[in-house]
Order: C-alpha cells, then sequence, then structure tokens
C-alpha cells in the first residue's frame, strides 16, 4: 500500500490501494501539509484482487485508515460496504417470502447502522463500534434483545458469504429481560368492558355495534388483535373459524358461540378494515379505540393481549389440554407451557396431591 501524503484529490497510482482526504469546502489546510494535521474525509481509490476500488471510507483518522487499508489487502476478497451488504440482506428476505413488519424491523436496522456506520466496510465495524450504537438505543429490555437478534442474523448472513470473519455482534451481550407474569381479565373485568360499549360515542353510526362484535371475537377466539383487525367473515364456515395468523402463519381451527356469530351477522364481509390503509395503521386505530373503551370501563392495565391470555387461561381451567390450547392459539406447546402452565388445572391439582398425600401425611 503507499500512502499519498500530498493531501491532493488524485492519489499516487504506483501502489495497489492509495488513501487521499477529499477536502471540503471550509478547510484551511494547503495541499502540502502533512495528512494527520487536516481532517477532511479519507477516500481510497486504487485496484484490489483485480476490481476497481474508488469509495469513501467514513472515516477522518489517518491510523484508522490505514488499519481498513490494511485489513482489506490481507483479505481474499473485496470488502463490501454496509450498504450494499444490507441491500442483499433484504433481498434474501424477500426472495425468503419473510413477512412484510419482519423485512420492515430489518431495514429500519440498515438505515439506523448507516446513519451511526455510514458507507464503511462491513468487515470494519468492530464489537465495541456495535456496543457504542447498542448503547444509544432507547429501547426496553425486550425490545433491545430481540434487536440484538437481528444484527446477529444479519452478520451471520454476511458470514456465511465471506464478508467478514467473525459476527461481532454475538460479542454484544443481551440486556436481562425480566417476564411479566400472564395477566388474563377476571370475570368481573371482563362484564364491565362489555356494559362500557354502550357508554362508548357511537360515532361514526354503528360503531358501538362494530365494537362489540370486535371484543366479543377478540374474547372468545384468543386472536392476536392483527388477525381480529384483518378478519373476513369468509372465514367462518358452519359455525367454525379457519384462518392462518400473520405473526407465525400457522392455521387456526375452532368453533365460535352463538354469542360471537350474532354480533357479526349485522356487519359487513371485512367488518372492522376497510382495506384501504395498511394493516399496521388499522391496528393502531382499534388499540385506540380500546383504550378509550378499557378507560370508560375503569379497568386498570388493560390491553388486547390479554384477550388471549383469558382465552387460553379459561380453556386451561376447563382441563383443554397444553397441546389443544397450542392448537387453538397457533403457538407451539413449548410457548404455551412457558407463559401458562401455572393455570394448568390437571397439574395444579396433582401438585395439591402431592403435598397433601405425602408432605402433610409425613408431618401428621
Amino acid at each position: 500500500m503507499r500512502v499519498c501524503t500530498a493531501c491532493e484529490n488524485r492519489p499516487y497510482v504506483r501502489a495497489m490501494l492509495n488513501l487521499w482526504r477529499r477536502h471540503i469546502g471550509k478547510c484551511r489546510q494547503s495541499t502540502r501539509t502533512v495528512v494527520n494535521k487536516c481532517s477532511c474525509p479519507i477516500w481510497v481509490e486504487g485496484s484490489l484482487h483485480g476490481a476497481k476500488v474508488r469509495r469513501s471510507l467514513d472515516l477522518r483518522s489517518w491510523e484508522a485508515a490505514q488499519k481498513v487499508v490494511r485489513d482489506w489487502e490481507a483479505r481474499q476478497t473485496v470488502s463490501v460496504s454496509l450498504g450494499e451488504a444490507f441491500g442483499r440482506f433484504l433481498a434474501d428476505c424477500s426472495a425468503r417470502n419473510l413477512g412484510v413488519e419482519t423485512v420492515g424491523k430489518y431495514d429500519l436496522l440498515r438505515r439506523e447502522m448507516t446513519e451511526a456506520f455510514g458507507s464503511r466496510p462491513v468487515d470494519s465495524v468492530s464489537v465495541e463500534d456495535l456496543s457504542r450504537f447498542r448503547e444509544s438505543w432507547k429501547l426496553g429490555p425486550l425490545s433491545a434483545s430481540k434487536k440484538i437478534e437481528r444484527m446477529r442474523t444479519f452478520y451471520r448472513f454476511c458470514l456465511d458469504r465471506g464478508w467478514c470473519e467473525k459476527n461481532p455482534a454475538k460479542a454484544v451481550r443481551t440486556p436481562k429481560v425480566t417476564q411479566n407474569p400472564t395477566l388474563p381479565f377476571s370475570d368481573d373485568e371482563l362484564v364491565k368492558i362489555r356494559e362500557s360499549v354502550d357508554a362508548y360515542p357511537d360515532r361514526p353510526h354503528g360503531r358501538r355495534v362494530q365494537l362489540r362484535a370486535f371484543i366479543l371475537l377478540l374474547e372468545h377466539s384468543g386472536l392476536r388483535i392483527r388477525d381480529v383487525v384483518t378478519f373476513s367473515k369468509d372465514k367462518i364456515s358452519g359455525g367454525r373459524m379457519f384462518l392462518r395468523t400473520a405473526k407465525t402463519g400457522a392455521s387456526v381451527k375452532m368453533p365460535l358461540p352463538p354469542v360471537v356469530l350474532e354480533a357479526l351477522d349485522p356487519l359487513p364481509a371485512r367488518p372492522f378494515w376497510s382495506g384501504e390503509c395498511e394493516p399496521k395503521s388499522a391496528v393502531g386505530d382499534w388499540q385506540r379505540t380500546l383504550a378509550r373503551l378499557f378507560k370508560i370501563a375503569g379497568v386498570p392495565d388493560a390491553h388486547p393481549h390479554r384477550y388471549r391470555d383469558s382465552a387460553a387461561v379459561k380453556w386451561l381451567n376447563c382441563g383443554v389440554s397444553l397441546e389443544n390450547v397450542a392448537a387453538l392459539l397457533g403457538n407451539s406447546v413449548k410457548i404455551v407451557e412457558k407463559h401458562y402452565s401455572p393455570w394448568v388445572a390437571s397439574r395444579n391439582a396433582a401438585l395439591e396431591a402431592e403435598i397433601i398425600g405425602k408432605v402433610w401425611a409425613v408431618g401428621a
């Protein structure tokens, strides 16, 4: 590698890779001063392993730029910029038919990382760089953990293609996540919410009818709010509902009670979403509607997902097995056991029998 110490707009061409500073308008340094006295952006130009290279390094430290170029020359392949790597990664995500929201989260990570690191080579971002990047987040522990997992997935993609020699995101430790216990609605709270529909403003006309059907479907189906928002009546046949969940793509089939079918009957084929906006926007509108309803009902700490918890707990308390509850929720048995194990009636009865029959018997 030959370093151009003249700070001219064109580098020497006798070397394989040449560094030079691209002076900005406010630069007061002359073209013949020592390179380290100038803080203008550093560029690299030349040939690397038979490929032409001309790009900004997004660096102003001459020593750091020299290290990056030395690392490039030591490698057997051309280094890929962060933006190029993310472009290929997002294209791969689309080719794998990942969900729109999943790809959107990866695209958000792309925008944030390119804002933080510019067009630096993907293999020049160190563990320390990612740690400082993580320190700038204003996220809760669970959201931060998921974001770190997305970073690891991206760098695993780069590693598999030989664009970097290691996965620096693996060394970024995830925060401790404390899972809040599942808190279903009590029977009294469910009654309060249903009765509060009559006090909800009927604007536009028919809103109360629509809202009543919405909360009844939430309560009796155990669906996530997005699946209820995008629900259509053609998913019902013979009093049974069949659909694929948006989050996991799992098939869910269950009978709906008459009270839900009667509430849905006067509504259009697509009762809760016009289809004219993105599902995410419609979900946000319904979340605000439910928040207003919960406030009218005087139910604290209420949110739509508690309907799903309530349905799962009700089924388990009625003796439905973990496997069947998992099928109704469109989840794995492991997830259901993790979140709802304390509510399994048969297990609790067995534990009580063990205590009474063994521990208490010894004490007597």
